[in-house]
């Protein structure tokens, strides 16, 4: 993976799990729902946002040397695993 979107994936992850921690705190303390509910919508943008890099970063490099390599099986697999992780996205 090239190593702008990793970072765009590591600094993403970062902040969902520093935010996570302070949905865990407020949800011990009896924070107002909708104040969590806030909050949690948060790192559920952040996560789907460090998804996309990852699957930018991978598109970019793991798919491109598979279809370089000019192998009908590797295609196929490739395919197959970018329609599996699509599928669990839309979930």
């Amino acid at each position: 993976m090239h190593t702008e979107q990793k970072e765009k994936a590591y600094i993403a992850l970062k902040k969902a799990s520093s935010l996570l921690q302070k949905i865990l705190k407020m949800v011990e303390g009896n924070a107002y729902c909708i104040d969590v509910m806030q909050q949690n919508l948060a790192v559920i943008g952040l996560l789907k946002s460090a998804h996309h890099s990852l699957m930018e970063g991978h598109l970019d490099s793991c798919v491109k040397t598979a279809l370089d390599t000019g192998s009908a099986t590797k295609k196929q697999q490739m395919i197959q695993e970018i329609l599996k992780v699509s599928k669990l996205a839309s979930k």
